[in-house]
């Protein structure tokens, strides 16, 4: 979907309700309660107009979704939230190289659906 489709369904969303999935693309759904989790963590690291953000997170994981399989998005999140564990246990994750592509390719990741979906990320 290209930007100004996105931005198109961003806007008609409360009247006409708009597919993120083309036909052709393969379902790879997030459960509803995952889903719910990114979109609050979205909305309190990026403040806003709520119905606006509520709409750009939605789109946020909905797009995610459709980038990479759940039980990838699960491990690359996990790692990336688990080197905010302090101490010593914490140290051992950061110091760790194997884990270093994965959070490379979640951060990568999510810059890019937030751009698709209008989520500023400057701070």
């Amino acid at each position: 979907m290209n930007t100004l489709h996105r931005l198109l369904c961003l806007l008609a969303l409360p009247l006409v309700g708009c597919a993120t999935a083309t036909p052709t693309q393969a379902a790879n759904d997030f459960p509803t309660s995952q889903r719910v989790i990114y979109v609050q963590e979205c909305m309190r690291t990026h403040p806003g107009p709520h119905f606006e953000m509520i709409n750009k997170c939605s789109c946020a994981i909905d797009t995610m979704a459709s980038e990479v399989r759940y039980e990838d998005f699960v491990g690359m999140s996990t790692v990336v939230n688990a080197m905010s564990i302090g101490g010593e246990r914490g140290g051992s994750l950061r110091d760790n190289e194997s884990i270093k592509p994965e959070i490379k390719r979640y951060r990568e990741l999510e810059k890019k659906v937030h751009k698709a979906c209008f989520i500023n990320d400057a701070k």
